[in-house]
């Protein structure tokens, strides 16, 4: 992480914050009232409280990714999308939660395991990371045991159909883009 730089914006002050609901892990809001370091105070700022999510971008040895398809009931539609799942307090780590994760939606395990990127998916409105990860030379080390809520199919994608399918708006799901797109950078190299 960058260190601060000496003009940094301030952190705000929470002068008090109260709960809206409270369904974890999917559904917990709570409102702050916050004081700016100008003197401004916003009375009702809203943020969404998730546990840390993790996305996994697999890949054989055959040069190909491990990618998922499911339906979304938000946007109603059905989309390639990497393994990915939250960080379960029983997790060690997010490491751990996305091994589970890519064993558990996909039967793939194993490989060389190395830590992709840690995003955001909005800091203004949303308080928890999402880690990616990326699996290498992974194979079939058992079979999916998807939660009772997945309906998933399991796509081995030539690296080479990446590009095209995200052009093509077959990956919608944004933090997925981002590890995917950032495997695709690492691949090519410095320049």
């Amino acid at each position: 992480m960058t260190p601060p730089l000496p003009d940094d914006p301030r952190p705000w002050q929470v002068l008090a914050r109260r709960y809206l609901i409270r369904k974890p892990p999917w559904l917990v809001l709570r409102q702050d009232h916050v004081r700016l370091p100008t003197g401004a105070e916003i009375a009702e700022y809203w943020v969404s409280e998730y546990p840390p999510w993790v996305n996994v971008v697999a890949v054989t040895a055959a040069d190909q990714v491990v990618l998922v398809r499911q339906y979304r009931h938000g946007l109603g539609a059905v989309h390639y999308e990497v393994p990915a799942g939250v960080v379960d307090e029983a997790d060690a780590d997010p490491e751990t939660a996305a091994r589970r994760e890519l064993l558990a939606e996909t039967g793939y395990g194993g490989g060389r395991w190395s830590r992709l990127l840690t995003l955001s998916a909005n800091p203004g409105l949303q308080s928890n990371l999402s880690y990616s990860f990326l699996a290498e030379g992974v194979e079939v080390v058992g079979r999916p045991e998807p939660e009772p809520t997945e309906d998933l199919r399991v796509h081995l994608t030539p690296v080479s159909r990446l590009a095209p399918l995200i052009a093509a708006g077959e990956v919608v799901q944004a933090l997925h883009v981002a590890a995917l797109q950032a495997y695709l950078l690492r691949r090519r190299g410095p320049g």
